[in-house]
């Protein structure tokens, strides 16, 4: 059997292999499928007879690497015919019978087909590498795909490489003993107090594993997730991981509108056991426990607040620090609230630029009017209430009626068609004419 040689392949595969972070075998399937490409090259340069390939026409033929003795074959499985009409398809059954006498009609042999070392020329050694490229590129994203798909939402520990206009590349790995590889730290998920700095390490909450032939990293990953801060209160607090505690909501402004607001986070807790204060189980003992978070956070404000299936009970722990003086529940319907607070507890509910009321809606789902208890008017309240729940039934009842009679009128058309259908089927004739 011919066979084009290649000096240094198996120094090349090695090299590779080593350089890329990919098993061997991986790329030697890609350098299969690149001397493939560059053969078809080869073919297409050599077509003096301007025959017209398609995509489909070299389905038939492989490589062979031979590492041992460097260099490769190409094999094209044939179909034995009586006349031959595509011979890159086709052998003759007299020729496989001169070597093989019990060969059949319709049977397929396999052929070495390898072109002269001279022939395989210069373009066909350019497409080769050009492919090869893109091929290895591909299996490193598949490994990529494998390795991390099963690591979504969970946290990291990351290197900064380098910065690409507003986003930090970040190195990452698997688990002990992987190689790193390369993530996307967006400005939007970076946190305003991080500094990034060549070689820093941070802790990150893969958000994305991305699919697809896309260029640059395929690893989103995110500090400003609020999966950071529960992972956080996970590793920090035993009775978490114990699920003695549980983490009920988060909600967390890592970016807030205005630079002069500093990121915070509300996180509610809760538990079963009488005896456990999820409360103080998440601090700490003089705040050691929340502490290492707001370290690792780089100094965000982390309200721990207790959860409670009582709305008003809890809206108004979701209000901490401000000290609530009454909640009032005027839509359960439509989640809408009213909470009075005496007028130095004012601001404070309300917090920075609303910062405070508008984390607390997020957490309860409740939208939350800060109301000042001296100033409030509950009669006149109510009233306003009482007219807009009136207004939202009239709405509902006039829309129920209108989606009543839609109905009804599709009911009549279906009806008038059934009619004229069975009308037609008596009106015509049953038996042919003969």
């Amino acid at each position: 059997m011919s066979m084009v040689s290649l000096p240094g392949l198996q120094e090349l595969i090695d090299s590779i292999s080593r350089d890329r972070n990919l098993p061997k075998h991986a790329v030697q399937a890609a350098l299969r499928e690149a001397l493939l490409k560059g053969y078809e090259r080869y073919r297409r340069a050599q077509n003096l007879d301007k025959r017209t390939f398609d995509e489909e026409y070299f389905d038939n033929f492989e490589v062979e690497l031979d590492v041992d003795d460097e260099g490769f074959r190409v094999l094209s499985t044939k179909t034995i015919v009586e006349e031959v009409n595509d011979p890159d398809h086709q052998i003759a059954l007299r020729e496989v019978q001169e070597f093989e006498a019990e060969a059949q009609l319709g049977s397929e042999v396999i052929l070495d087909v390898t072109p002269e070392q001279r022939d395989f020329g210069r373009m066909a050694a350019m497409q080769t590498k050009q492919v090869l490229a893109q091929k290895l590129r591909d299996q490193q994203r598949q490994m990529i795909q494998e390795e991390f798909q099963d690591l979504e939402s969970t946290v990291l520990q990351a290197r900064v490489l380098r910065f690409e206009r507003q986003s930090v590349i970040m190195a990452v790995n698997s688990g002990f003993g992987q190689p790193e590889v390369e993530a996307e730290l967006p400005k939007r998920e970076q946190l305003p107090n991080d500094n990034y700095r060549a070689n820093a390490t941070f802790k990150v909450y893969l958000k994305k594993v991305s699919q697809g032939q896309q260029r640059g990293p395929q690893l989103l990953v995110s500090r400003a997730d609020a999966g950071l801060v529960v992972y956080l209160f996970a590793n920090e607090v035993p009775e978490i991981e114990d699920e003695v505690v549980r983490i009920v909501a988060v909600a967390r402004e890592a970016n807030p509108p205005s630079r002069y607001v500093g990121p915070r986070t509300k996180i509610a807790v809760d538990t079963l056991e009488r005896d456990v204060d999820p409360v103080g189980a998440c601090i700490g003992a003089r705040g050691s426990r929340i502490q290492v978070v707001v370290n690792e956070l780089r100094g965000e404000k982390i309200d721990v607040i207790r959860w409670s299936p009582d709305p008003a009970t809890y809206i108004a722990n979701a209000l901490s620090p401000a000290r609530v003086d009454e909640v009032r529940l005027m839509n359960p319907d439509n989640r809408q609230t009213h909470v009075l607070v005496a007028e130095d507890q004012l601001s404070l509910a309300i917090g920075k630029e609303g910062q405070n009321v508008r984390l607390a809606a997020r957490l309860t789902g409740w939208k939350i009017d800060i109301k000042d208890r001296e100033k409030y008017d509950r009669a006149a309240e109510d009233t306003k209430f009482a007219e807009l729940a009136a207004q939202y039934q009239a709405q509902a009842e006039a829309e129920a009626a209108e989606a009543a009679a839609a109905d009804a009128e599709a009911e009549s058309d279906y009806e008038d068609y059934e009619e004229d259908y069975e009308t037609e089927q008596e009106t015509e004739p049953t038996d042919l004419p003969v």
